[in-house]
């Protein structure tokens, strides 16, 4: 701390670095959490042990790990975004950085909202227009 109390910007700049590094390992662990419950739910669901909630048929297995897979993705996508913001935000914000974040997101934002379409079958905004 500065003699004032306050971060030094050495500090701060180690703190972001800090916080953006626990949001990409949070983003690596909703993946790979998410694709584990996935795969163990689709074995379970296959093996007849364990009965499918949202399954009516057997039929309806791989439908079903692919929405659970696709929305751990997608949470894991999230967190790796804000990471990323963070990371250009707080530790170099150059015009070459934030372009870089921007090609990011915009490349993430598309995997992302492809994935609600093969989720769900609709675009986000048509989901919202008919709650």
């Amino acid at each position: 701390m500065g003699r004032d109390g306050l971060l030094t910007d050495a500090q701060m700049l180690e703190l972001a670095l800090t916080v953006a590094r626990w949001f990409e390992l949070a983003g690596i662990a909703a993946i790979v959490t998410g694709a584990s419950i996935a795969f163990v739910r689709l074995g379970l669901g296959a093996a007849g042990v364990r009965r499918i909630e949202a399954a009516g048929e057997r039929r309806e297995i791989i439908p079903l790990f692919r929405k659970n897979l696709g929305r751990s993705i997608l949470t894991g996508l999230e967190l790796l975004v804000a990471a990323d913001i963070i990371r250009t935000v707080a530790v170099e914000p150059t015009l070459q950085s934030v372009l870089v974040l921007g090609l990011i997101v915009i490349i993430r934002t598309f995997l992302s909202m492809s994935l609600e379409v093969e989720i769900d079958g609709k675009w986000p905004w048509q989901r919202a227009a008919r709650k």
